[in-house]
């Protein structure tokens, strides 16, 4: 047997062979490297890997309670990111590479936008959106170095995974996986899906940004990222919906399952959803198959989004851009909840709802009246403003 020493230079040696090898398929999932390599030789790698220049610094967090500033209007935009790493090696079933290529622009075009933002918000909140990996990345340092003991978790999930789509594969597969169905089986078809359709990434990138504005529980990018569940289920819905639209329909209702199972979320794979959502609390949440939902839309817990029967065809609501779903609500039918529109907390809603207004109660009723409604100026959906049309409390007591 060989010394230690070594062995270890042995092992060093032949992993550098490998990887300069032409022959050798340097992201395959059978190639392991030992753990002491990667502890002992990290500089090594690190300067064999082709990781891109570090980005500007993070603009800070805009939300209400905790600037006094108002958030932002949304707008949609042109942005990428370059990720250009074309390296990396398995860690056991954690330590992933991605080895994804730049990703292209992104347009959202399901629903009309709200245009109310200066140029030079647009211009600070794209830089942000485009940082958002380095700062979960620079967020699980600070995160170890304060709490020790979950250095491996976030070494797993985050500070050795090579981009924000192989970080958010990883976080998927492990959370959706259990005895039947590996993790390692749904890390690949994740990859797979992110890799082929970055405009998925770019929504989680705005996921992201949704939840850090408009949840105060939210402390930062890294919590919203591996403990949210509202957040990880949307975007494990993101790549069922894709591979629903491909007629992959048996996987689409498979991670379907799974994210009831594990997230108590049920989202059908063929419902369409937006970019810039949240998923407050998320519990209890259902989507039904033809519903539609915009961009900028905060959802509560325990909202359905449903049918009135066992009809088939177009059957479930339509949500405009900037709506706010207060929690317990039931939007039932093919109706359409207007742009900018309120729904408050326990309401059924079972006829269509104007743009910018607000509608309460069982069944709802719009406030003002159906005849002249009182409409708002502020959006809802991003405001999460919902007790302002209450202007006397009385108003509510029978």
């Amino acid at each position: 047997m060989l010394p230690v020493t070594s062995r270890r230079h042995f092992s060093l040696s032949l992993y550098m062979l490998r990887s300069s090898s032409p022959h050798i398929h340097r992201h395959s999932s059978s190639f392991l490297v030992p753990s002491f390599v990667s502890s002992t030789f990290s500089p090594v790698l690190e300067r064999r890997s082709s990781s891109p220049p570090p980005p500007p610094p993070m603009a800070a967090c805009i939300d209400t309670c905790r600037t006094g500033k108002p958030p932002p209007q949304i707008s949609p935009r042109d942005s990428s990111s370059s990720h250009g790493d074309d390296s990396g090696f398995r860690y056991i079933n954690y330590f992933r590479s991605s080895g994804y290529p730049d990703r292209a622009s992104f347009n959202g075009t399901q629903t009309r936008t709200l245009h109310t933002r200066p140029l030079v918000e647009d211009l600070d909140r794209d830089a942000e959106i485009d940082d958002v990996w380095s700062k979960i990345r620079e967020e699980a340092k600070s995160d170890i170095e304060r709490e020790p003991i979950v250095s491996g978790y976030y070494h797993a999930s985050i500070v050795s995974q090579r981009s924000l789509e192989a970080a958010l594969a990883n976080t998927l597969s492990v959370k959706l996986s259990n005895l039947n169905l590996p993790s390692n089986t749904l890390f690949d078809l994740f990859s797979g899906v992110l890799h082929d359709n970055p405009e998925i990434v770019e929504s989680v990138k705005q996921d992201l940004l949704a939840v850090k504005e408009r949840d105060p529980a939210c402390i930062s990018y890294v919590h919203c990222f591996l403990h949210f569940k509202g957040f990880l289920a949307c975007q494990a819905h993101r790549i069922a919906h894709e591979l629903w639209t491909q007629d992959r329909k048996i996987l689409a209702l498979l991670i379907q399952n799974r994210v009831s199972e594990a997230f108590a979320v049920d989202f059908h794979p063929g419902a369409k959803i937006g970019t810039g959502i949240l998923l407050d609390h998320a519990t209890a949440i259902v989507i039904g198959e033809t519903a539609v939902v915009g961009n900028n839309v905060s959802i509560l817990h325990n909202v359905t989004l449903g049918g009135t029967g066992k009809q088939c065809g177009d059957r479930h609501p339509k949500i405009g851009d900037g709506v706010l779903i207060g929690a317990g609500t039931c939007i039932l039918g093919n109706i359409t909840i207007g742009e900018g529109a309120r729904i408050g907390a326990g309401s059924v809603v079972l006829k269509d709802v104007p743009p910018r207004t607000t509608a309460v109660g069982n069944p709802a009723r719009l406030l003002g009246g159906k005849d002249n409604p009182k409409t708002h100026d502020k959006i809802p959906g991003l405001t999460m403003d919902q007790t302002s049309h209450i202007s006397e409390w009385s108003d509510y007591v029978i």
